[in-house]
């Protein structure tokens, strides 16, 4: 097997990703300096930098596939007005709010230890192929 360029996605993104592909920043496009605080700001560059230590060894056509269906897909979400760093600037780091979240009641999700007598009666029917 061989051995990747880069060994963390800290070296990818601040030797590759940042240099490479720039973009004037404000407005449409956004970045945090403080990224790795971005939970899903890494998992996006992780999932761009393992497709690229994979692609860039297929000879061809592997780059253009990378950019293709992994870069021109990511990029817009991860730099875009609405994405995770959105209330960041350049020079700030924002914390992202974090959705509330309330806990189903018992046998929301029909278990099969539950007898369905234990569901309310108004629950909304779910479609089982979600």
């Amino acid at each position: 097997m061989t051995e990747p360029v880069y060994e963390t996605v800290e070296e990818w993104v601040t030797e590759r990703f940042v240099p490479m592909y720039r973009r004037t920043l404000g407005g449409e496009f956004r970045w945090c300096a403080q990224w790795w605080r971005h939970a899903e700001a890494i998992s996006r560059l992780t999932a761009l930098w393992h497709a690229w230590e994979a692609l860039r060894l297929e000879a061809g056509t592997g780059m253009g596939v990378w950019y293709r269906d992994h870069l021109d897909h990511q990029l817009p979400i991860l730099l875009g007005a609405r994405g995770p760093f959105y209330q960041c600037s350049e020079d700030e780091h924002l914390e992202p709010h974090l959705a509330n979240i309330e806990p189903a009641p018992p046998g929301w999700w029909g278990s099969s230890t539950e007898s369905a007598s234990d569901s309310p009666a108004d629950e909304p029917e779910l479609d089982s192929h979600v």
